[in-house]
């Protein structure tokens, strides 16, 4: 009984210690990376390269760009979880890739396997700034209400994160991702993608 209770001190005590110490390590972009083959350019060292342009060539460059000097975004920003259960899952998840890592059995991942959902976004975009006119509201999207909260599907649907080659003044929305989801409650861009 006493092997046990010791046992689970020592367990909860690097159980603390992990959590913050790996919060402290993800504040690192550099750190991020380090596990992410830093030559393997599958997935992580393209994504990175666009964090990194300037000026800004995909949605998270962008990102990277708008915050202020002191507190610019980082990866973990977006890519840590929201609340604790969303935090838990991603350092779960982060602990079996590292174990995975330290065995020498690692492979670039090509997708992500805990994928950004409508919740990361809003930690930051809770809604968007009201139209400050008709004409303003006629040409944003998220100036009407019904385009504000809630529209049945996710951010990343139309605005895709590290995907580069659209427009910025667009915020890197694919035209083709937009119709899509446009096409849910608008006939006319049904049509469109028949």
């Amino acid at each position: 009984m006493a092997r046990m209770a010791i046992v689970g001190a020592v367990s909860f005590v690097l159980a603390v210690v992990g959590w913050f110490g790996t919060d402290a390590l993800e504040a690192n972009n550099d750190f991020c990376n380090a596990c992410h083959l830093p030559n393997g350019d599958v997935l992580h060292g393209q994504i990175r390269a666009g964090f990194d342009a300037r000026p800004p060539t995909t949605l998270s460059s962008l990102h990277q760009t708008a915050g202020e000097p002191s507190r610019a975004f980082r990866c973990i920003d977006c890519h840590g979880g929201v609340g604790f259960l969303g935090r838990a899952k991603v350092k779960a998840l982060a602990a079996k890739d590292a174990l995975v890592w330290l065995g020498g059995d690692f492979d670039e991942p090509d997708h992500m396997a805990y994928p950004l959902g409508e919740e990361d976004c809003r930690q930051c975009h809770e809604s968007f700034r009201p139209a400050e006119d008709e004409q303003d509201a006629a040409l944003r999207f998220h100036a009407l209400a019904v385009h504000n909260a809630d529209l049945g599907f996710d951010c990343v649907e139309c605005h895709t994160a590290h995907d580069g080659g659209d427009d910025p003044a667009t915020y890197f929305m694919h035209a083709q991702n937009v119709r899509g989801q446009c096409g849910r409650c608008h006939s006319e861009f049904q049509e469109g993608m028949k």
